[in-house]
């Protein structure tokens, strides 16, 4: 059996409205369009796997048990809308802020790409037909460091780097998408061979 492409996405911003630290499942909200654009990844066979830096946990804005509430709403408010993630990638490291474990050198915290490496070893993904989307030039990074495509989403903080820092990025993205539903669909549309 062939290894199935991916479709990886940020979560705060991309997925999930950003609303900086959250820290109660109660803060955590989809954007409008995600949970569609879940479910036409499930529909497409493509993988959907988040992959989010949660730094708050290293600075001391929320415990593990938070962190982990939290990501049991996102999961539940997407199964709620018939959507179904493939898998939920965290790294709670901060190279500077806390304490070990959490603070960390770390290959994980994107740009890094040892979260996508993890989920695509677990998940049996093919990154070379995969994507990355989020909403900070550091997503479209990593994405080029794992040799996926890169979408930045102008919600969350895409909007913004877009428009008035796009000259600093390192990376130029693949495609500019208004929101993940966007991006998803010109993903699905321009399959790589």
């Amino acid at each position: 059996m062939g290894r199935r492409p991916a479709v990886f996405i940020d979560r705060d911003g991309t997925l999930t409205e950003e609303v900086g630290y959250v820290n109660h499942p109660r803060r955590l909200r989809l954007l409008p369009r995600s949970a569609e654009a879940i479910r036409r990844l499930n529909g497409a066979g493509v993988a959907a796997v988040v992959v989010t830096n949660q730094a708050g946990l290293a600075r001391g804005y929320f415990s593990e048990e938070v962190l982990a509430a939290v990501n049991a709403t996102l999961v539940a408010q997407l199964e709620e809308a018939d959507a179904h993630l493939d898998g939920l990638y965290v790294c709670p490291h901060h190279p500077t802020e806390g304490s070990p474990p959490w603070r960390a050198d770390c290959d994980c915290r994107k740009p890094e790409p040892g979260l996508i490496h993890r989920a695509a070893a677990e998940l049996g993904l093919d990154l070379g037909r995969s994507a990355l989307v989020g909403d900070k030039p550091s997503d479209l990074e990593a994405a080029r460091r794992v040799g996926a495509r890169g979408v930045l989403v102008l919600t969350g903080y895409g909007l913004g780097e877009w428009e008035y820092r796009r000259a600093a990025f390192r990376v130029a993205p693949d495609h500019v998408a208004a929101d993940l539903l966007d991006a998803v669909e010109w993903v699905l549309g321009s399959p790589r061979a």
